[in-house]
């Protein structure tokens, strides 16, 4: 009886080391596949990127995601959408100026199909260009929703210092709009 109790305990044994590790190198592989997914950080157009230039915007999963799309893998897309406000900062700004942050979706509710062009997501104003260079934001948010033209009339914007075409759908709402590539930043309707 004894070898027999032994037989059936080393098959028993055997089993369960069998299946330990069966189960350790199918929790191994799958760790190893999570971990080969690359996610794929794609820049903006250069079209778009005028946008952005020169803006940092960090996620802690990210980093600086300024002028990039968000990826499409480890549910960042989802995620982001619950996760604290980003850190951002513009190093370009001049110390004695005020800014105006807005957060805009150019295309949405997507690429093929741009119904809602331009949906201004948040604004925040009154920022000082030395708290912006830091990355500390503190102004003022506005309400989501607000027209273009009351918010240039409240905030007194005859001439913006960057291109409101990012808060328009017409590039020409901007004053000092130039075509990208055309060099000149002065406005072109000011008198010489």
């Amino acid at each position: 009886m004894a070898p027999t109790l032994l037989w059936v305990s080393m098959d028993w044994t055997m089993k369960l080391a069998t299946a330990a590790l069966f189960l350790g190198l199918t929790m191994v592989v799958t760790r190893d596949e999570d971990e080969g997914d690359m996610c794929l950080y794609e820049a903006l157009s250069d079209t778009d990127a005028v946008l952005c230039k020169g803006l940092e915007v960090f996620y802690p999963e990210l980093g600086n995601i300024g002028c990039m799309f968000v990826p499409d893998c480890n549910n960042y897309r989802q995620k982001i959408t619950h996760w604290a406000e980003p850190i951002v900062k513009f190093p370009g700004a001049l110390e004695g100026a005020t800014y105006i942050l807005v957060m805009v979706d150019p295309d949405a509710p997507s690429r093929s199909s741009p119904k809602a062009q331009f949906w201004r997501h948040w604004l925040v104003t009154d920022i000082k260009g030395t708290d912006i260079k830091k990355g500390k934001l503190q102004g003022q948010e506005l309400s989501p929703s607000w027209k273009m033209d009351k918010f240039l009339n409240r905030f007194h914007l005859s001439e913006p210092e960057a291109s409101t075409q990012f808060m328009t759908q017409n590039y020409q709402d901007s004053p000092n709009y130039q075509t990208p590539g055309t060099g000149s930043s002065e406005p072109r309707d000011k008198p010489k």
